[in-house]
């Protein structure tokens, strides 16, 4: 087979409504997370500086507030914002919950 399909429904979730699957996809060099938030979600603030990983975090639904290296940028659903590895991150649900594609490589 030349390809792999899964649900994130089916994933066991790493926390509250993460849901890491590069794993259960077989990727080899990117990673693929689904975040789900309820209202006042705040995420850990990080960077992937000593891995070099640059990711995109994709706005599927809701609204979302994203504070990279000290600038708050807000999110609507349909919004990609790409965000380089020695950035600092940190993700914020406003007042509804809000749903996340997260993507990573380095």
């Amino acid at each position: 087979m030349t390809h792999t399909k899964v649900s994130y429904e089916d994933v066991e979730p790493v926390s509250d409504g993460l849901y890491f699957l590069r794993d259960p996809l077989d990727a080899e060099n990117l990673g693929v997370s689904v975040l789900e938030c309820e209202p006042g979600y705040t995420g850990l603030e990080h960077d992937h500086a000593e891995d070099g990983q640059e990711e995109v975090y994709v706005l599927v639904e809701g609204e979302a507030t994203v504070t990279v290296d000290g600038e708050d940028v807000e999110m609507a659903a349909g919004d990609a914002l790409r965000i380089p590895p020695e950035a600092t991150r940190k993700i914020t649900s406003v007042d509804a919950e809000s749903q996340f594609v997260l993507t990573g490589a380095p």
